[in-house]
């Protein structure tokens, strides 16, 4: 296996074709939901994949998020992006204080190795760089995913945004304490 190397993604070393080789497939079997204000979770199958397009989409938005006083942070294996956080420029919270993680992948093939856990680590120096004392995550609600955020140490948020729940009505709304 190639070794996993990590990196601020800048425009130097990241662009619009750097996620066309993503493995972002995922079988969802479970979602959690919230039932009378509990989380539960449900049988919900479905196959996530991204399609060229949302590949080129999520890697403009990462080079956004680098560009506009956020950050972003990417591990290559092999010369191609394993995984990659990015951080918004824009703080939520009545206090502004979190710091938004607006995208975290690990690609399919090499989820399961710590590229993960090194990426979230990343993101969360930067956040405590940009002066946050959470990181706030919109979460696809999928028991792997859900999974992982908890064995980071994820829970759930204190004080929900408004928009993330709106447009994504189905993700859980979690922070980590920095």
């Amino acid at each position: 296996m190639d070794e996993i190397t990590y990196a601020p993604l800048t425009a130097e070393n990241f662009g619009l074709e750097s996620l066309d080789k993503f493995a972002r497939r995922q079988h969802v079997k479970q979602c959690w939901r919230r039932v009378d204000g509990a989380l539960v979770l449900r049988p919900v199958e479905y196959i996530e994949d991204w399609t060229p397009q949302e590949r080129r989409d999520v890697a403009a938005q990462v080079l956004r998020a680098a560009d506009g006083g956020g950050a972003a942070f990417g591990a290559f294996s092999g010369g191609e992006v394993a995984g990659f956080a990015a951080l918004a420029g824009k703080r939520l919270g009545s206090r502004g204080q979190y710091a938004d993680l607006t995208l975290f992948y690990v690609s399919q093939p090499l989820q399961g190795r710590g590229i993960g856990r090194a990426l979230f680590g990343m993101a969360c120096a930067a956040a405590r760089d940009m002066g946050a004392e959470r990181l706030y995550i919109s979460a696809h609600s999928a028991s792997e995913v859900m999974a992982a955020y908890r064995a980071l140490g994820c829970v759930e948020a204190e004080e929900p945004d408004p928009r993330h729940a709106a447009e994504e009505p189905c993700d859980v709304q979690l922070e980590f304490r920095l």
